[in-house]
């Protein structure tokens, strides 16, 4: 997959929250956290979230291999996250952007063979014409067959969490590719192992 352009301007970023459903949720996520590789992302962890930065595979990599790392265990987990490119003044952390597109946490991705759902919605900021990258991002999920339906404020995808991550990040590239001196956010609302969706099913 083309990556995004590098360049002081063009750093790509996601603040996300994991939540397993399980008495030992704080284990749970500092190991998640020390098993993935996120030496070519700048990171920040606090009390509420963590925040990672740089190139655009390898932040997709990083948030992708943490998930899937906790869906994995078959306990019930959420992700939020908010992906942002483009951010004005988003000047910290330059020299990730100079590391190379090798991604580092494929084998442990490819561990999880779990389901997954989603919920998402993309925002290209600062634009009259929004609607057309919105729609193309709605056709990539449409061609990777993971698109579900739309509803309200987001749109739902479902399969593979290697196939719905690879949604998210081919729309979120495309939709960014679209407006290359734009700001595009992307929020993901993803959910494993769910005990509601297992009854409804």
């Amino acid at each position: 997959m083309e990556s995004l352009t590098c360049g002081n301007s063009r750093i790509v970023g996601c603040r996300f929250s994991v939540h397993p459903m399980a008495d030992d949720f704080k284990e749970m996520i500092l190991t998640a956290l020390n098993e993935v590789d996120m030496s070519k992302v700048w990171s920040e962890t606090d009390d509420i979230t963590t925040c990672i930065r740089g190139r655009s595979e390898h932040v997709f990599d990083v948030t992708r291999a943490i998930y899937a790392r906790l869906a994995d265990t078959g306990v019930h987990v959420a992700f939020n996250g908010t992906f942002s490119v483009g951010c004005p003044g988003d000047t910290q952390g330059h020299a990730y952007m100079d590391v190379d597109g090798e991604r580092l946490n494929i084998p442990l991705e490819r561990q999880s063979s779990m389901d997954s759902s989603a919920h998402f919605a993309v925002y290209p900021m600062g634009t009259e014409n929004y609607m057309p990258i919105i729609a193309s991002a709605v056709e990539k999920a449409q061609e990777h067959g993971t698109f579900t339906e739309g509803v309200h404020y987001a749109s739902r995808l479902d399969g593979n969490v290697h196939d719905v991550f690879a949604t998210l990040e081919e729309m979120f590239v495309t939709a960014a590719q679209q407006d290359e001196n734009g700001h595009l956010l992307l929020t993901a609302t993803l959910s494993a192992n769910s005990p509601s969706k297992q009854k409804t099913s």
